[in-house]
């Protein structure tokens, strides 16, 4: 019975804990996402594959921006999934567009999460805040976040695979 008890006790204060360490990973992601942002962004001219550069600095940085995409002021709500059901089943992140009542969701989803996956949260917060500013397409996403690790770092994550999925061969965009 007393070990029972115990079991219960630590399962109780053990959830708090696992949403506190999420909440630092995300919180570490967004700020390399930052810097690796603002390294870039000298580089980059106003506008990028129809982004906004000075937008994106906002929602990225702020996590508010007014938007001339979506007509007026947004901010952007980070929600954190315990679970792998949905969306989260299939990706490390998502945003809900439009916004509603003035607020884009980014979910964060246990993938997210996983041990020894720092470069992906960071390349998966670039990769999102560019949904929350310019739309769902994906093929813009990769190009633009392609470009700011290019511009940053000298090199970006290859994604051939990724590029060929979402037919991005005929889109417009292209990687560096």
């Amino acid at each position: 019975m007393r070990q029972a008890l115990f079991i219960l006790t630590l399962s109780i204060f053990a959830v708090p804990l696992v949403a506190a360490e999420r909440q630092t990973l995300y919180e570490a992601a967004l700020e390399r996402a930052i810097i690796q942002f603002e390294t870039a962004r000298p580089r980059l001219p106003a506008t990028v594959f129809g982004v906004d550069v000075e937008t994106y600095h906002d929602a990225l940085t702020l996590q508010r921006f007014s938007s001339r995409h979506w007509g007026g002021p947004v901010t952007v709500a980070p929600i954190i999934r315990a679970e792998a059901t949905g969306s989260c089943g299939r990706y490390a992140a998502f945003v809900h567009l439009p916004p509603a009542e003035g607020a884009v969701q980014l979910v964060l989803c246990p993938q997210f999460f996983r041990p020894g996956s720092e470069a992906l949260r960071v390349l998966t917060l670039l990769h999102e805040m560019v949904h929350v500013v310019a739309g769902a397409d994906e093929c813009r996403a990769m190009a633009f976040t392609a470009l700011v690790e290019k511009q940053a770092m000298g090199r970006f994550t290859p994604a051939d695979a990724y590029w060929r999925a979402n037919d991005c061969e005929g889109s417009g965009f292209f990687l560096p």
